[in-house]
C-alpha cells in the first residue's frame, strides 16, 4: 500500500519537524525528498497517528502499523474521532493526557489501554504524544507514536 496522498508530503513534515521541535530528535531517517520521508513515515514498523484542533478531534493520519492495529482503511481512519480510540472508561484518563501534552508540548511516559475497530484491546507499555505546531509556531493538534504493545 502507498502512503496517503492528500497533503501527505505536508503533514509528514508538520509530524517530523514538531516531533524534532519537542523531542530533539527524529523519529525516522530524514533523507531523500519529502515524498521519501513520507513513504519512509507511512511504512515504519511503529504506530504513528495525529488527529486535528476540533473540539472533539478527528484521526487525520495514520501509518500503516497504525491502520493494521486499528483494523481500519485510511478512508474510515481519518474519520474517526480519536477518543474512540480508547474504551469510554478510559477517556478520562486520555482527556488528561492531551491536556499535558497540550501544556508541556509533549509527553514521553504515557502508557494505556486503547481498542481496536472490531474491539480488540491492547496495552501500550510507553508511548510519546506530542503538540503539532506549523512553521509559524501555530496549535495544529496532536501526535502520538509507539513501538510495542500487547494484545489484552
Amino acid at each position: 500500500m502507498t502512503a496517503p496522498t492528500i497533503d501527505r508530503d505536508s503533514h509528514s513534515q508538520l509530524l517530523l519537524n514538531s516531533y524534532r521541535h519537542w523531542v530533539g530528535s527524529d523519529l525516522i531517517d530524514r533523507s531523500g525528498s519529502l515524498e521519501d520521508q513520507a513513504q519512509r513515515l507511512f511504512d515504519a514498523s511503529f504506530v504513528v497517528v495525529s488527529h486535528g484542533t476540533q473540539a472533539d478531534p478527528i484521526l487525520n493520519y495514520g501509518n500503516q502499523t497504525a491502520l493494521n492495529l486499528w483494523e481500519l482503511d485510511l478512508e474510515r481512519f481519518c474519520q474517526t474521532p480519536s477518543r474512540l480510540t480508547a474504551e469510554p472508561m478510559h477517556r478520562e484518563e486520555r482527556a488528561r493526557l492531551l491536556e499535558r501534552t497540550t501544556r508541556d508540548g509533549y509527553v514521553d511516559d504515557y502508557s494505556g489501554i486503547r481498542i481496536s475497530s472490531t474491539g480488540r484491546r491492547f496495552f501500550l507499555p510507553q508511548a510519546t504524544v506530542w503538540n503539532l505546531i506549523d512553521e509559524h509556531g501555530k496549535f495544529a493538534g496532536q501526535a502520538a507514536t509507539f513501538r510495542e504493545w500487547r494484545f489484552l
